[in-house]
């Protein structure tokens, strides 16, 4: 697998292989991989000839209260699951490449409409700092395609947004949560749980899917939904900052005429902070 640490470095590689008509994948992420992280470039090797993977722990999308310092980082292992699903390029810049006059003068990318809500509220300036760094890796690798996990339902919804905004001629792919066994959402946060805590945080999916199958059943009474949810998940030890049903597309609080829909679920269990959703097609 080869290795890229400049964008000068980088754009040889890419050259190169456009030069020989080959389409190229990029997956961002900020390291500490897992096996969703995996699909996604498995995702991306399936559509395109060359697969790109950047490891940048991006302190621009780190609110005051976030630690930045103690995000793990575990580039040798990251490297090896990369070479084990024959990734063709890992790109890891520094701050000091991406952000040369540091955080306070960088421009900025501001997604409008769909960063105000759920993660938008709970963190501010997060999604403006994921949107500015992706679209100057966009803007760095050029690729044909990006690939998102769903998992982060809004930051996919965000990121699509943006492109389509701003014309960038990348098309975004959603592709879909991996879990665990039990149900649970693969997760860089799993780590912290213990494994009573993980067998015990299988209960969000659980929840998701029972909103779901009440909706599918006919159930148009969506804030009854969010509330038996958030008591059931109350009642087991959960601190939920949202559990709620929003249009897929705007994710805006649904309507009984939507045909579209995602279940949208942030909560907590001890010091953990889990997301999950689960997307609903009526149609």
């Amino acid at each position: 697998m080869n290795q890229a640490y400049s964008v000068s470095e980088l754009r040889q590689y890419i050259q190169h292989w456009k030069d020989h008509q080959q389409s190229i994948a990029f997956i961002p992420t900020m390291g500490n991989l897992h096996q969703g992280h995996l699909s996604l470039i498995e995702k991306g090797q399936s559509l395109c000839d060359r697969s790109i993977c950047s490891i940048f722990v991006n302190p621009m999308q780190f609110g005051p209260n976030e630690d930045f310092n103690h995000y793990p980082r575990t580039l040798d292992k990251d490297i090896e699951l990369l070479e084990s699903v024959a990734c063709d390029l890992v790109y890891m810049p520094t701050a000091s490449e991406l952000y040369p006059q540091g955080l306070e003068k960088i421009s900025q990318v501001i997604v409008t409409d769909l960063t105000e809500t759920f993660e938008g509220a709970h963190r501010p300036g997060h999604f403006t700092g994921v949107a500015t760094i992706v679209a100057k890796l966009f803007n760095i690798v050029k690729p044909d395609i990006s690939v998102f996990g769903k998992k982060d339902y809004q930051q996919y919804c965000v990121i699509k947004k943006m492109a389509q905004d701003l014309n960038l001629d990348v098309e975004i792919i959603g592709q879909e949560t991996t879990r665990e066994p039990s149900g649970l959402a693969t997760s860089t946060r799993n780590q912290y749980l213990n494994e009573e805590q993980k067998l015990e945080a299988a209960l969000i999916y659980r929840t998701l899917q029972d909103a779901s199958d009440k909706i599918i059943g006919g159930e148009k009474n969506f804030a009854l939904i969010e509330k038996q949810a958030t008591d059931r998940l109350s009642q087991a030890g959960f601190d939920t900052d949202y559990f709620n049903v929003c249009n897929a597309d705007t994710l805006k609080p649904a309507t009984p005429g939507d045909k579209k829909l995602v279940v949208l679920v942030t909560t907590r269990l001890g010091d953990t902070r889990l997301l999950d959703n689960i997307e609903i097609d009526l149609w």
